[in-house]
């Protein structure tokens, strides 16, 4: 992980541990790291899988792509070089949220190995789950809700993830959602399955 630019600055702990913030929330925070190519479906799932999580009492929320780059991303362009930067600010993100007691559900193509790494990396360990949302291209294609494979295969969008630019696909992620045939709600349902199972929900133990 790289060092800030100046060495001038600390880390400064808060006055509340993070066993202690545990105990206080009833659950674990956590940052989901949901991982697929345009159209998969991973804004979708993940704000389901929000919604389940807040019925039932768990604080939790979702960090979305195209959200993010209308704020804080703005900036950025969908150059190797950007896409690298975007998801180095959201994986910041996503760490301050897990760090509060958080269930941060991440949802962004980040179609890199070695940025989803550094993303895992400022987590504490076993707190970030790579979530897998696994569709197939020709599937996603045909949705194009926003109609950007067809200005991919148009020339109008020059890197264009899985047309244009490359997917590097997860290699061993904690959740591998498999989409095909499937509805949203088995998909979100698997999710909240994994995270109970696992400890990080109100009244689930590890």
């Amino acid at each position: 992980m790289a060092k800030p630019v100046s060495d001038n600055i600390t880390w400064h702990d808060g006055h509340v541990t993070a066993e202690q913030r545990q105990a206080i929330l009833g659950q674990r925070g956590a940052v989901l790291w949901f991982t697929g190519l345009s159209g998969s479906g991973k804004s979708t799932v993940a704000r389901r899988v929000e919604q389940l999580l807040l019925l039932a009492g768990n604080q939790t929320y979702v960090l979305d792509g195209d959200n993010l780059r209308m704020g804080l991303n703005q900036d950025l362009g969908f150059s190797a070089d950007d896409r690298t930067e975007n998801i180095r600010r959201v994986g910041c993100v996503a760490q301050l949220f897990a760090d509060a007691g958080v269930v941060c559900l991440s949802a962004f193509i980040s179609p890199y190995r070695a940025d989803r790494q550094a993303a895992r990396e400022r987590v504490p360990q076993g707190q970030f789950l790579e979530v897998f949302i696994d569709t197939p291209l020709e599937v996603c294609e045909a949705r194009d809700p926003k109609g950007l494979y067809k200005k991919a295969r148009a020339g109008e969008i020059p890197t264009f993830t899985g047309i244009s630019a490359p997917y590097e696909s997860p290699e061993s992620p904690e959740i591998h959602v498999k989409t095909a045939d499937r509805s949203v709600e088995s998909c979100a349902q698997e999710v909240v399955d994994y995270l109970e199972s696992h400890g990080f929900l109100s009244g689930t133990s590890p």
